[in-house]
């Protein structure tokens, strides 16, 4: 059993962190398969390369503004115009994504490729359910596509949105990105108009209305002229429609754009409860605030007193006197009215999200303008009724052709502001601009923008490398195995040499160079063998009387029964006389290297059926003889521990300089053990790449037993190249002297 001391050696060389140079060495020992999975990465890049479809882009760009409405009014409010830009374009980034959208786009397409007759160019929109006769998507499967098509995002810092589109087609990247921008500007300035379309459209309904009813108001006072009455009213009845006829002229102004007034302030609110129905409630207490309705009322009735003084009989000095007065009392209501408006608007605009700023705006704009609107119109269907009560006062011979002519009046005056109302709506739409400006329109790419094949072949060979290193460091981590003479050393064991691969022994088939030493005396194992005797030779104080050397190994298969033969060989070349005993009296293989048979052998000396003469048998090598294992025995364990094993060593011992003994594993049976305790040396062999790391401290410690015969580890089949090459150099170059007789130093 290895002692404390070793133990805590164990413990703590495992514990040391793995250098720079035990990485590269282990990527050098695994360099055959990192060229491989390289190369295969390569190959995969490169396939994938030369069979990827090109990609074309193309790109459109436009500029985003916030609707300015039209150029005949400004806002009331404008200083909440100006609301978050960000948010209005990520509003305006979703409504171009919006499948109404899409389909817009689609009906663009349609068109636009129906006319051109382009269908060959295209890619995407093709319906390929028959791939011999691909035709164009309908409208629904078109927009269906575009769901995911197009890239649409917003310059950062800027009022800028950028399109692309990226299909196999550059006519059809071009056609998709254009017709998407062209359709969602249409859609933006249709929206920017809608609700003056609406008024406009209202309008020219009443305007055709007005005009019927002032021919017929015409014709009936024609009729009645004609007819033989009064064709001539006096000048008090003729001053009297007249005033009357421009109050009811006001009165239907005012109605007229009443009505329009609340049919925008209904749609807008209709729009703000979808948004944010709170703030919607709120914004319906304010219109019955009584301070600002009282406010309003009061205007309203200086406004309509001021346009009475105006229509009557004064002198040109008086009036201004008198107008004045009223522009100095509506100008102090006014200056009453607006602080009140301020603390509303701030109220509002204080705690409400940017989003529904605009809508919310709108809404009290409109708002404050229909309570305006309705303070008049009551005070002017007061006026109005005041002078109907005259007008019916008038003398019963007038009182009919008066009723027409007033009719007629009032009636033209009304057709009159309806067409000029008509007419200043048709300019306001015409005017309204929309809040998309194309900056760049899509042109039809020259070169594909994907793939990038020398890119994807670069990537292909890294991801390669990077896939063969990371299996060589998996296979490291979860393989235990002995790989080099410091993987040993760092379990505190002792090397007394690593022998290299020999050529052939690997293949079954050809065993022609595994006694390697006799065969091939000038070649690297041959001088890693004379290497481990010289080390043998001074492993111990008392090596001079250390004659019988016990050759095992931790598992079978790794080499044990070569280094037994190549080692004797060794010392046989040194002119030691040496005797090789194939103690594996389970799987012998000593009379396989040596091409004779295992009987007579060592079984049978014991067993008396042969003596030590017969057994003896000459190799080819001088001074080297080997005894074979004989009949195999059925209790192997018992001989070996017999008083006539210890006998027959010990004239062995007489007989030659070295007794090599070739044994079974260690771990797999107890003979290792057992001759262990009677061997001068004991030498355990591991192979590289094969032997676990638990497996042979096992074996340590089993052969570690209190004779202290256990003297150190072999490491057989090591790769000098892979881990060793400064090695592998030297050995190399001192095992072919006749090859480097005409070299200068």
């Amino acid at each position: 059993m290895p002692d404390n001391n070793t133990l805590s050696s164990i413990r703590l060389r495992e514990n040391e962190g793995n250098t720079l140079k035990d990485y590269i060495n282990l990527i050098r020992l695994n360099l055959i398969p990192i060229l491989l999975i390289s190369l295969a990465g390569l190959a995969v890049a490169l396939i994938y390369a030369a069979n990827a479809v090109d990609i074309y882009r193309s790109s459109t760009i436009f500029k985003l503004s916030t609707p300015q409405g039209n150029i005949l009014e400004a806002p009331l409010l404008p200083e909440f115009q100006n609301y978050g830009m960000d948010r209005f374009i990520a509003n305006e980034i979703e409504i171009i994504k919006s499948f109404n959208t899409r389909l817009a786009v689609a009906d663009r397409i349609l068109d636009s490729v129906t006319t051109s007759g382009s269908v060959t160019k295209l890619d995407y929109l093709l319906d390929k359910t028959d791939p011999l006769n691909p035709v164009l998507m309908s409208r629904a499967q078109i927009a269906a596509v575009l769901s995911d098509l197009p890239k649409i995002e917003q310059k950062r810092g800027l009022d800028i949105v950028q399109i692309d589109v990226e299909t196999p087609s550059p006519y059809e990247t071009a056609l998709i990105a254009n017709c998407y921008t062209q359709a969602y500007r249409d859609l933006n300035l249709l929206n920017n108009r809608l609700q003056l379309t609406s008024v406009k459209e209202f309008l020219a309904n009443q305007r055709v209305e007005k005009l019927n009813d002032l021919q017929s108001a015409e014709n009936n006072l024609k009729s009645y002229q004609e007819k033989g009455g009064i064709i001539r009213l006096d000048e008090q009845a003729a001053a009297l429609i007249s005033q009357l006829t421009s109050f009811e002229a006001q009165l239907n102004s005012t109605r007229l754009q009443l009505t329009i007034s609340v049919d925008n302030l209904n749609k807008y609110k209709e729009r703000l409860k979808e948004i944010d129905p709170d703030v919607n409630a709120y914004l319906e207490n304010i219109k019955n605030e009584p301070y600002i309705n009282n406010l309003q009322e009061q205007i309203a009735r200086l406004e309509i007193q001021k346009d009475l003084a105006l229509s009557g009989k004064m002198q040109s000095a008086e009036k201004n006197a008198v107008i004045s007065e009223y522009d100095n009392k509506i100008k102090d209501l006014q200056s009453k009215l607006e602080p009140k408006l301020k603390i509303l608007k701030a109220s509002i605009f204080a705690s409400s999200p940017e989003n529904v700023r605009e809508w919310t705006a709108r809404i009290l704009e409109e708002e404050i303008k229909t309570q305006g609107l309705k303070s008049s119109e009551k005070q002017l269907t007061k006026i109005v009724a005041d002078y109907e009560k005259r007008f019916n006062s008038l003398p019963k011979s007038t009182i009919d052709l008066a009723r027409l002519e007033r009719e007629r009046v009032a009636i033209e005056k009304l057709y009159l502001l309806v067409e000029e109302k008509y007419q200043e709506a048709l300019i306001n739409e015409q005017s309204t601009p929309g809040s998309v400006f194309i900056i760049d329109k899509a042109f039809v790419p020259k070169k594909p923008t994907k793939p990038n094949r020398t890119l994807i072949v670069i990537a292909g060979l890294i991801m390669g490398i990077g896939m063969g290193i990371a299996v060589a460091f998996i296979r490291n981590y979860f393989d235990n195995t002995v790989k080099t003479p410091e993987d040993i050393q760092a379990k505190g064991v002792n090397v007394l040499a690593w022998i290299p691969q020999i050529e052939g022994v690997v293949d079954s088939s050809n065993k022609e160079f595994e006694f390697i030493v006799a065969r091939r005396p000038d070649s690297i194992p041959s001088e890693a063998f004379r290497a481990l005797r010289t080390r043998i030779q001074f492993s111990r104080l008392d090596a001079i009387n250390s004659k019988v050397l016990l050759v095992t190994s931790a598992a079978p298969r790794e080499g044990k029964t070569t280094i037994s033969i190549n080692l004797a060989g060794s010392f046989a070349q040194a002119n030691k006389r040496v005797v090789v005993v194939d103690c594996d009296l389970r799987k012998p293989r000593v009379h396989t290297i040596m091409k004779v048979k295992k009987s007579p052998g060592f079984t049978d000396y014991c067993f008396g059926k042969a003596g030590l003469e017969d057994i003896i048998r000459k190799s080819e090598l001088e001074n080297l003889d080997f005894i074979t294992s004989g009949t195999i025995p059925p209790n192997p364990s018992e001989i070996l521990g017999s008083n006539q094993m210890s006998e027959f060593l010990e004239r062995l011992k007489g007989m030659y300089d070295i007794v090599m003994l070739d044994s079974p594993p260690v771990v797999a049976v107890t003979d290792s053990e057992i001759l262990s305790r009677i061997a001068d040396s004991t030498l355990l062999v591991v192979s590289a790449n094969t032997t676990e790391n638990d497996l042979m401290l096992k074996a340590v410690e089993l052969l570690s037993h209190e004779t202290r015969s256990f003297v150190g580890v072999i490491l057989n089949n090591f790769s000098y190249k892979a881990g060793y090459g400064s090695y592998y150099k030297y050995y190399y170059y001192y095992s072919r002297p006749a090859a480097n007789q005409g070299k200068k130093a």
